[in-house]
């Protein structure tokens, strides 16, 4: 069964069951700071999991499109990927385990309808609750999950392979804030034989081997969770689910690993071609970090040392080194890239038109420009005066990282064999010069705002007038390309190909605040996206929008100031924001420009 067929049957089968059909939205996701890239399928719909009601309903499948480097040391092994496909289906108070749990089961074991897995080579984990060895920092004061196992067991799965496991395992959240709950999770027997029954210490060593992989997980969202702690339950019952498609293709081509099939197949095949030391870990680095590349590029990201541009860049550089290392030729990456297009150019007709041969090249050159420079460094640092191994500092790793813009985990790379690295002083010295860029526990969702905080509804509201602002003075070429809001302040990415005046800024300051003292109405309306364009209603990353979505006015029907799509949500008036002042206007890239502001 292809990728394509694996979407296709997925989609279907829950369509057919009521579902409505939803988009996979940008990697990029809007106005919230706490992430770079949609890491998993729940996060474009946190809103509609707090309770905020969906356009398209309460019964919703999807395949969404997810970047996660957290587990960065692990590309290379079978299962791990940096770029993958997440198949969801979702319950917005609807239907509850039951449900979701009989149509996982059937979707997987259908030979008609889903995937005709064999039933018997199935393993399933449970909620284990909090027992007496869990730590504080991972308590939930949620009970064992009796209820899934009994599911489970009317489907024909054996208790003795229905195992519970602790919050550690079987417990979701997207971080500190939000929608959580505890899962059941899916595990496909992939050796030739079957393992059969298994204690649980087997079982879990098994799966560390990749011997039985994770297929599906069944998130219960019915909790909600406030400062790293669970404070009690949603207003409604919700189910996400998540399958992950290289897994699944994996399972279903008869792999043992997600290089070998149809999705990663064709870029190990160049690869091999092009290298002329192929070696299978570092060959599946390069064809892993380039495909994730293709795909961050596409959104429009380009690499740099801050933020997503950080990530790319940290990703594309790794591949470049590895490459190296197995021998494919210098500037023959974007050979890998057009291969990759190749591969979802009709799943994801985005990442055709995009020139992202040229990114990757430029990246190289500029790397290529330091990197010897920075391994002459390196030696340098790693060895005293008296040719004795010694380790290097975390001042020097930044220098390393500042002057010849060797990402942390690069130079980590190349010194591990010999010295080691002060990692804590690292993050110290480049903490005084930036914020570091994360992407573990990532939350995120499309158009609206993952913090719900007054203050940060104040700030979201802020950036609609500030939009509005920059296209009147600035004409309308002005499009926003980016924001990023705390509680403490508000980011804007915009496109324009010059420094903005004093005076334009000044102009802007005013137009804002004019538009708060005149306390104008917020509302918004739900409407087919075709007829939001053609009410002039504003957006960014147009592919990703739903059919339905939400435009938010400022101003009266009479006189409106501002008219954006987004997901939401705002203040009911601009009188509730206070004073705004922009604080730093600066250059992101070419023709990006970048405010800083705050609401006093």
């Amino acid at each position: 069964m292809t990728s394509n067929e694996i979407r296709r049957k997925f989609l279907s089968f829950f369509e057919k069951r009521g579902h409505v059909v939803i988009p996979s939205t940008s990697l990029v996701p809007e106005n919230d700071p706490s992430v770079l890239f949609n890491t998993a399928g729940m996060q474009p719909l946190v809103p509609y999991l707090l309770g905020v009601r969906h356009p398209k309903g309460d019964k919703l499948v999807n395949v969404q499109k997810c970047v996660r480097t957290t587990d960065i040391d692990d590309i290379g092994d079978n299962t791990h990927a940096t770029f993958f496909e997440m198949l969801g289906n979702w319950s917005l108070g609807n239907y509850f385990k039951n449900e979701a749990i009989r149509w996982s089961y059937e979707f997987l074991t259908s030979k008609e309808e889903g995937l005709g897995l064999d039933p018997k080579r199935l393993y399933i984990t449970c909620f284990e609750g909090d027992v007496p060895s869990v730590p504080a920092s991972l308590r939930t004061n949620v009970p064992r999950d009796n209820g899934s196992a009994e599911i489970w067991e009317s489907f024909g799965i054996p208790r003795n392979r229905i195992y519970f496991l602790g919050a550690e395992d079987n417990w979701w959240s997207p971080g500190p804030n939000g929608p959580c709950g505890p899962d059941t999770e899916m595990f496909y027997d992939m050796t030739k034989n079957g393992m059969g029954d298994l204690s649980k210490e087997d079982f879990i060593k098994t799966t560390d081997e990749q011997k039985i992989v994770e297929v599906w997980n069944d998130v219960f969202m019915e909790y909600e969770k406030k400062d790293g702690k669970v404070i009690g339950k949603l207003k409604q019952k919700n189910v996400d689910t998540g399958a992950g498609l290289e897994r699944l293709a994996m399972v279903l081509q008869s792999k043992n690993n997600i290089f070998d099939t149809d999705l990663f197949a064709p870029i190990m095949n160049k690869i091999k071609e092009l290298a002329h030391g192929y070696s299978q870990r570092e060959s599946r680095i390069v064809a892993d970090h380039i495909r994730t590349s293709v795909f961050i590029i596409s959104e429009g990201v380009t690499p740099s040392n801050t933020d997503r541009g950080y990530v790319l860049r940290k990703l594309l550089r790794r591949a470049i080194r590895y490459a190296d290392v197995i021998g494919i030729p210098e500037f023959q990456l974007h050979l890998l890239a057009e291969t990759v297009q190749d591969i979802y150019k009709e799943t994801y007709p985005s990442i055709g038109p995009v020139d992202i041969a040229s990114v990757i090249s430029d990246e190289e050159r500029r790397f290529r420009k330091t990197l010897e420079k920075g391994l002459l460094k390196i030696d340098e640092f790693g060895v005293d005066e008296f040719g004795h191994l010694r380790n290097i500092t975390g001042a020097q790793a930044f220098e390393l990282f500042s002057t010849y813009g060797f990402p942390l985990e690069l130079t980590q790379e190349i010194i591990r064999p010999r010295v080691l690295l002060d990692f804590e002083s690292f993050e110290m010295a480049f903490k005084k010069h930036q914020e570091l860029s994360r992407t573990g526990a990532e939350k995120k969702f499309k158009g609206g705002l993952a913090d719900t905080s007054e203050k940060s509804l104040r700030y979201h509201t802020a950036t609609h007038l500030l939009n509005a602002a920059l296209k009147q003075v600035l004409g309308d070429s002005v499009s926003q390309k980016g924001s990023n809001i705390t509680q403490e302040r508000l980011r804007f990415d915009f496109s324009h190909n010059k420094k903005m005046t004093s005076e334009e800024i000044g102009r802007v300051e005013d137009l804002v605040n004019q538009k708060i003292k005149e306390a104008l109405p917020v509302s918004f309306e739900e409407m087919p996206i075709q007829k939001a364009r053609e009410i002039g209603a504003h957006g960014v990353f147009g592919e990703k929008y739903d059919d339905i979505v939400r435009v938010y006015t400022v101003g009266n029907p009479t006189d409106i100031f501002s008219i954006e799509i987004c997901g939401g949500p705002h203040v009911k008036n601009t009188g509730e924001l206070g004073h705004f002042k922009i604080i730093k206007e600066e250059a992101v890239s070419a023709g990006v420009r970048r405010i800083k502001a705050v609401l006093e």
